[in-house]
C-alpha cells in the first residue's frame, strides 16, 4: 500500500454530496446513524455500510451471520463484548479497534458490557463493512485487533490523528488490509487545518463526529458540515483540506476513510455479500444448512447472549 502523508500539492477534492445520518433501529434495541447502505447511498466501492452505533444492555446485537467483507469496530464510548462460533472471544474496549475479516463464513454477536456492579453503560461506536474482492471473499475469517494505547497516533500544529489503517507523516498503522484503505480519526483545535493527500483514483468520504467544519471549497453548498454528517468526496483531485473555524471554542473531530475500488459486481442479502445471485442463493443455502464454513454454528450460541436473556 502506498504511503499517505498530510501533505498534498494537487488539486482538491470537493464534496459532492451531504447526507445526514438519521437514526434508526438495529439489532435487539440497539439504535445506529446509517449512512452508508440507506435508500440514498447503497454502496460507496468499496464501502458497503457506515454505522454509528449507539447501545446498552440488555439490547445489542445477539448471534448474527456474515460473509464475503470485513467489519471495522471502532469503540468511541464503552466497551462491546464479542464472541463467535469459531471461539474467539474479545472485548473492544473505548478507543480500541477490530479489523474483523468474515470470509468464507462466521456468526458472531456484538453485545454492550456492564461496568462490573451490575449496572449498564452507553457504548458508542462506529462499524464500516468494507467489501472483499472474489479473490478474497472465501478467506478464512480472522481478526486484527488493537487496544486504544497500541493505536498509532500523531500530532502536528493542533491536528491530532489517530491512524486506524494507512500511513501519517511517517507514523503507520498496524493494520494490513486486503482492499487498500486508508482510515484516519482527526481532531482539529480551532483554526487548524488539515491538507490530507489521497490516492487519485480511491473513493473517500468524511464522517464529522463532533463540532463543526470546513471541507473542500468554502464555496460550494455542501463544504460546512456538523456531527451526524457524511461527506461524500468527488475524483479529480488528490487531497482534502478541511479546517475548524469555529467560534465557539470546539474542537472539530471527524473521520477520513478512503478506499481503491474494487469494481465487481456487488449483490448483497442483508450479512451476505457476494458477486452474483446464484452465490447469495448458495450462501442462504449454506447458512441454513451449516455447510461450507458455517459447520460450527450448528450448536452454538454466544454466552453474552444466552446471559442476556435472548435465549
Amino acid at each position: 500500500m502506498m504511503p499517505i502523508s498530510e501533505e498534498a500539492s494537487g488539486k482538491k477534492r470537493l464534496v459532492v454530496k451531504k447526507l445526514f445520518a438519521r437514526q434508526q433501529h438495529e439489532g435487539f434495541g440497539a439504535v445506529v446513524r446509517r449512512s452508508i447502505g440507506r435508500f440514498e447511498l447503497r454502496y460507496f466501492d468499496p464501502f458497503l455500510v457506515l454505522d454509528e452505533f449507539s447501545v446498552t444492555a440488555p439490547a445489542g446485537f445477539p448471534d448474527h451471520p456474515h460473509k464475503g467483507f470485513e467489519t471495522v469496530t471502532y469503540m468511541l464510548e464503552g466497551e462491546i463484548l464479542h464472541e463467535d462460533c469459531e471461539g474467539h472471544k474479545g472485548v473492544i474496549r473505548e478507543g480500541g479497534l477490530q479489523w474483523m475479516t468474515a470470509g468464507k463464513g462466521i456468526v458472531h454477536s456484538e453485545m454492550p458490557s456492564s461496568n462490573g456492579n451490575g449496572t449498564t453503560t452507553h457504548n458508542k461506536g462506529l462499524q464500516l463493512w468494507i467489501n472483499l474482492s472474489s479473490k478474497h471473499k472465501l478467506v478464512m475469517p480472522s481478526y486484527q485487533e488493537i487496544e486504544s494505547k497500541d493505536i498509532a497516533e500523531a500530532e502536528k500544529d493542533g491536528v491530532r490523528v489517530r491512524i486506524i489503517a494507512g500511513e501519517w507523516n511517517g507514523v503507520k498503522s498496524k493494520i494490513c488490509t486486503r482492499t487498500p484503505t486508508m482510515y484516519f480519526d482527526f481532531t482539529l483545535s480551532p483554526g487548524s487545518k488539515i491538507s490530507q493527500h489521497i490516492p487519485l483514483h480511491w473513493n473517500a468520504f468524511v464522517y464529522v463526529l463532533q463540532g463543526h467544519g470546513h471541507f473542500g471549497d468554502a464555496k460550494s453548498q455542501h463544504s460546512t458540515a456538523a456531527a451526524h454528517h457524511m461527506l461524500i468526496l468527488g475524483l479529480g483531485g488528490d487531497r482534502l483540506e478541511a479546517w475548524n473555524g469555529s467560534d465557539s471554542g470546539l474542537p472539530l473531530r471527524f473521520i477520513l476513510v478512503g478506499g481503491e475500488p474494487i469494481g465487481e459486481p456487488v449483490v448483497q442479502f442483508g450479512p451476505f455479500v457476494m458477486n452474483t445471485q446464484e452465490e447469495i442463493d448458495q450462501t442462504i443455502d449454506d447458512f441454513e444448512n451449516f455447510t461450507n464454513g458455517f459447520e460450527k454454528a450448528r450448536h452454538w450460541k454466544s454466552q453474552a447472549t444466552s446471559d442476556l436473556g435472548f435465549f
